[in-house]
């Protein structure tokens, strides 16, 4: 990051008016205004999920404690009860030592991923209990009991020294017992106003607490909110949306409900700012029974299932608003409208290559940041092909030319005036996608030749090799990358939309962070193997949703203006283009650019 610091050294300078060129941090004295002003980073309104690395047992009922990125999930359900506790540090989850007693559908509370509490639950063979064990870091510690031995009940508290255990159910009933943890025994307090379990909470200790959503009966779920003093609770605003086995974050006056059961299973997600709940970003894949901890500003959920049946092993991160982000702004159109096109380079010096118009076309046309001029044609108009490289060095191969055969193998290569063949893929397919420097660095991968595959060729400047296979063969893809040693093959279709991402090392493919919301049909991807961005796709329908890639997980940012797919893209995540494409209803030369997080001005004020 740029700073005043850094740029201009220590002095504050004087304009009359807004500083041009001031960078983020800059301090100047506004001699029109008569007042001080910096510049300032704009940030989201708006919080976002992400995808994060899996659990290493997948599993549902388990429970989860901590904050984002220093947390446990623990216990769960398999296809038995296990005691199977994992740490997490932000990026990855790591087994440690197991609880003394296997179990699911409890609670637990903490701090930390050094200092938890859990309690409840149902043990094997199927026998609800009040167990309580408190972790230090290092291991599961028996405790004194719950006076009332359930399951399905919820918690609140930061340390393993006061907390609290609320609702639950003892089959039957559902029951609205309440009990405060002082750090060695449990003591029964004044009970919840609405029996239920399947509950979620929020709180600091055992003192201030908040029990939001759960099922009354076995139909009926609520939205019912209520908060806790330290000697009673009071009912106070509902959910929006009334739900069951949902996940918890936060405190009693700032905190986050995500996931649950209405039914059907939901991925809602509603903050609290101690008064109501506010609908804000959904979560990327609707589940129960999942793990959750963390504050309302950054949360986290993991392992649940998403269709009742099978147990995940998917971590999903939630950051809140204040973060800085970028978005599409509109840009000057194509000269031929078009969707399954090629396009490389940078926000201002971007090729759009081929596509269908709607037939397949050849027409090429180079960008300058300001407007698209019509350059030479390739030399074997196509769709659905791969490319890579800049504004003045590209490459084009693959690809179908709207004829028979439908897939070819012809490469051309542009040199900044005109296309040249040059030697053949070693398999002819359409569909793929492709990464590399310039037209003597590319990588191809994935496509089409009858059925998918997961076919990779490295391009050396004068002919194909092949080297290892995707991991899984798909088509529709989008590709990421400025090498042929460092690449991302993201989402695309093999039986279904799919959200697989995998990295090339310049030897072989590893599955990595999924994308928050499958995509095909060519989606744009721009960028690096580790800092990339995809932006728009067939979901299907026609999605307009822009995701970030950090080299670990990726961030819902802001969509892109009109919604499309079979889209060209180019740049990178500082300052990029996507253009071109179909937005479910014929064919596009809408052309939009994507900046990274602006800076607004901001005034000091002084009394």
């Amino acid at each position: 990051m740029s700073t005043y610091k850094k740029e201009f050294g220590t002095g504050v300078q004087n304009a009359a008016g807004t500083l041009s060129g001031a960078v983020e941090g800059q301090l100047w004295y506004d001699s029109t205004a008569a007042a001080f002003k910096y510049q300032y980073p704009a940030v989201t309104t708006v919080g976002a999920w992400s995808t994060g690395n899996n659990m290493n047992t997948a599993r549902y009922f388990l429970a989860g404690a901590g904050i984002q990125t220093s947390s446990l999930a623990i216990g769960g359900y398999t296809t038995t009860e296990v005691g199977n506790t994992e740490s997490y540090d932000g990026n990855s989850w790591t087994e440690v030592n197991d609880l003394n007693q296997v179990r699911r559908n409890f609670a637990a509370t903490g701090a930390d991923n050094t200092s938890a509490l859990m309690f409840g639950g149902i043990t094997n063979p199927s026998t609800f209990t009040g167990e309580t064990e408190s972790w230090n870091g290092t291991s599961w510690t028996e405790v004194n009991d719950l006076n009332t031995s359930r399951y399905n009940l919820a918690g609140s508290g930061r340390n393993y020294t006061a907390a609290l255990a609320f609702g639950g159910n003892v089959s039957p009933p559902r029951v609205a017992n309440t009990e405060s943890w002082n750090g060695t025994s449990w003591t029964e307090v004044n009970d919840l106003n609405t029996a239920r379990d399947s509950l979620a909470g929020a709180g600091t200790d055992n003192t201030s607490g908040l029990a939001f959503g759960g099922i009354t009966i076995p139909t009926a779920r609520t939205g019912a909110t209520e908060s806790w003093n330290g000697t009673s609770w009071t009912e106070v605003n509902d959910l929006n949306s009334a739900r069951g086995e949902l996940g918890g974050a936060g405190i009693q006056t700032s905190a986050l409900g995500f996931g649950g059961s209405i039914p059907p299973f939901t991925s809602n997600t509603e903050e609290w700012n101690g008064t109501s709940w506010t609908e804000t970003t959904n979560m990327s894949t609707a589940r129960i029974l999942f793990a959750s901890s963390g504050i309302q500003t950054a949360a986290l959920a993991a392992g649940g299932t998403a269709d009742g049946t099978t147990q995940s092993a998917a971590t999903e991160e939630w950051l809140g608003a204040g973060q800085p982000i970028g978005g599409w702004s509109t840009g000057v159109s194509l000269n031929t409208a078009r969707d399954f096109l090629g396009g490389v380079g940078t926000a201002t010096a971007a090729l759009a290559f081929g596509g269908r118009d709607p037939s397949t076309t050849a027409a090429t046309e180079s960008y300058n940041g300001s407007a698209w001029t019509e350059v030479n044609d390739l030399n074997t108009g196509r769709q659905e092909f791969g490319g890579n490289g800049t504004q003045t060095s590209a490459l084009a191969y693959g690809g179908n030319p709207g004829g028979s055969p439908s897939e070819v193998a012809i490469t051309e290569s542009w040199n900044g005036t005109s296309w040249t063949e040059v030697a053949d893929l070693t398999t002819a397919r359409r569909l793929l996608r492709g990464a590399g420097t310039d037209n003597t660095n590319a990588l191809a991968f994935g496509g089409f030749t009858g059925s998918n595959v997961g076919l990779t060729e490295s391009w050396n400047g004068t002919s194909w090799t092949e080297v290892n296979d995707l991991n899984t063969a798909r088509r529709n893809h989008a590709g990421i990358g400025a090498s042929n040693t460092a690449a991302l093959a993201v989402g695309g279709f093999t039986t279904v939309t799919v959200a697989l991402n995998e990295s090339y090392n310049g030897t072989s493919w590893t599955e990595v962070g999924d994308l928050n919301t499958g995509r095909q049909n060519y989606p744009g991807g721009l960028g690096t193997q580790t800092s990339g961005l995809v932006a728009g796709g067939n979901v299907p329908p026609a999605s307009a949703l822009t995701e970030e890639w950090n080299g670990i997980s990726w961030t819902e940012l802001n969509d892109l203006n009109t919604a499309r797919y079979g889209l060209g893209a180019g740049g990178t995540t500082a300052g990029g283009l996507a253009f071109g494409g179909n937005p479910g209803a014929g064919i596009t030369a809408a052309t939009e650019e994507w900046s990274s997080a602006s800076n607004t001005v901001k005034t000091i004020t002084t009394s």
